[in-house]
């Protein structure tokens, strides 16, 4: 991406996040995101609407169409063909443009907007897409008294809100290099996360994670047949592959699960806002563990997960699950207070003969006794196990520990499991690590190669790890180095020295103040 566009796309985002911190006024930035990323849907699935219809008619040589500029009621003839197509419908009047010329002179803008967002979401009722749009204004109350007292004072808020987002710069800025909604979307995503600690780094995973998992899974391919996470929180490890990959080489789509209601949501606004079509995803909410919701479509030739870590689950608590297929086959199941490993077992059962999963896991699962040693060791003996990696610290949202990385695949050639310490492959950037292209290069070039390097990666044979009791974890096979900054004694005890002899300096100065003070007090 040439420097030009980096430097729009930086300033772009600058512009959004001061936008969206200026709008919210006294609403707390993780309950305000509802509104902003709302809007910015709102306005891309109009645009996306206009844009598509226009070229249809524009190829059928009808040069002066403008959707925009319909009545509904010539823009009704056009309703079935176009849901079949884009899964949603709005009329020329509710749409973003539309709706934003009018806005400050609609006293009812709070029930014109909930009246919209009601007919987006039933335009696409008893369709193929009905259950791709349910419910994804459902997080946008536009008569919520987070925004104001009165209604006036709401639509005031509202007006500016839509203003602010229309006036984004976002259509300038598409060309192969930038999906600008689905990269504003992601941005703010990031920002939100950041600003909102542990709640944050539950529902969103930094983008570089995303595109290091997805690159394990995709070393020497160039198309799969679909991605999957079981617990997609908002989307963004799955769309990854449509930056990889490009969405035209994940043939049958992008499948995910997810538990919470506002995050799924989400998820399925950013697949749209990625211009992925309603036809090509597949994001359901439940519990994975106990109601799978993809049973008819695995299995899977990527799976990418950054599930939770060392949640409660029903285990052993619910007879069903020993004999549930994806867990019996280890015999046993995860402990109940830690679900890790149940999420492991999930993934590897539905992964493809030739497909690859990259799991980031908490480090205990790697070492840790009883049930989860049984696991470990089913997995291991039956040759599953491709790698591990141990990733930075402080790399997530809401935690700072050092978490890790393991590879599952199903059609191993060798018995053995790489070790990769990637502890040292990061660059501080503001208040968190990251991973930047060159440490993601890195680590790749090292799973690619699959060759021991002194202090940074090592291939075990299966037997090692079988007298080491199934214990997985990095360092017990690679001894991470320290490679903090090397410290000169001398320089360093010449600068105490100089620091000493200032302090010193100050308090005689400031003794003879205090004396001269105490002098002219006594006169």
């Amino acid at each position: 991406m040439n420097n030009k566009k980096e430097l729009e796309r930086a300033e772009l985002h600058k512009t959004i996040w001061k936008i969206a911190d200026e709008l919210r006024g006294s609403v707390d930035g993780w309950d305000f995101k509802q509104y902003i990323l709302g809007l910015l849907f709102y306005r891309f699935i109009s645009e996306n609407l206009i844009n598509y219809l226009n070229v249809e008619e524009h190829n059928a040589g009808n040069s002066d169409f403008d959707y925009s500029k319909l009545s509904d009621k010539e823009a009704e003839f056009g309703r079935k063909e176009t849901l079949e197509e884009k899964g949603f419908y709005i009329l020329p009047s509710e749409l973003f443009c539309n709706v934003r010329k009018n806005a400050k002179n609609d006293k009812d803008l709070n029930i014109t907007l909930s009246t919209i967002f009601d007919n987006i979401e039933n335009s696409a009722k008893g369709t193929k897409s009905e259950n791709d749009m349910k419910g994804l204004f459902a997080d946008l109350d536009v008569n919520s008294p987070k925004l104001g007292n009165t209604v006036e004072e709401r639509n005031l808020k509202l007006v500016k809100m839509l203003n602010a987002i229309g006036d984004l710069k976002l259509g300038d800025y598409k060309d192969n290099t930038i999906d600008t909604f689905g990269d504003a979307y992601e941005f703010l995503m990031t920002m939100y996360a950041s600003n909102a600690g542990k709640s944050g780094g539950e529902f969103f995973t930094p983008q570089e994670v995303g595109e290091l998992l997805a690159r394990i899974t995709l070393i020497g391919k160039t198309e799969i047949n679909k991605v999957y996470d079981p617990a997609c929180g908002s989307g963004s490890l799955l769309l990854k592959f449509a930056k990889v990959l490009g969405k035209e080489n994940v043939k049958q789509g992008f499948y995910g699960q997810e538990i919470n209601l506002t995050t799924y949501n989400l998820a399925r606004i950013n697949m749209f806002l990625h211009d992925i079509n309603y036809n090509n995803f597949n994001i359901e909410r439940g519990d994975t563990l106990i109601h799978p919701a993809h049973w008819d479509d695995e299995p899977f030739d990527a799976i990418v997960s950054n599930p939770p870590y060392s949640i409660k689950w029903a285990g052993k608590s619910n007879p069903i699950l020993i004999n549930d297929p994806r867990f019996a086959p280890a015999g046993i199941l995860a402990p109940e207070s830690k679900a890790d490993l149940a999420f492991t077992m999930h993934m590897l059962s539905w992964l493809s003969a030739k497909g690859t999963a990259a799991i980031v896991e908490f480090p205990g699962v790697l070492y840790r006794g009883g049930a989860e040693q049984k696991i470990r060791k089913y997995m291991i003996d039956n040759n599953f196990v491709d790698t591990v990696i141990q990733l930075p610290s402080d790399l997530f949202f809401g935690t700072s520990i050092a978490t890790c990385i393991i590879v599952l695949k199903k059609n191993k050639t060798d018995n053995n499991i790489l070790f990769i310490d990637a502890s040292n492959e990061f660059v501080r950037n503001t208040n968190k690590n990251k991973l930047s292209d060159e440490n993601i290069n890195n680590i790749i070039e090292l799973i690619t190669n699959r060759e021991t390097v002194e202090n940074k990666s090592k291939v075990v044979p299966y037997e090692e790890i079988k007298d080491n009791d199934y214990n997985i974890s990095v360092n017990s096979y690679l001894k991470t180095i320290d490679v903090g900054p090397i410290i000169d004694i001398k320089e360093l005890n010449a600068k105490i020295k100089e620091i000493v002899a200032k302090q010193q300096q100050t308090r005689i100065e400031l003794d003879k103040i205090i004396a001269e003070l105490e002098g002219d007090y006594n006169e």
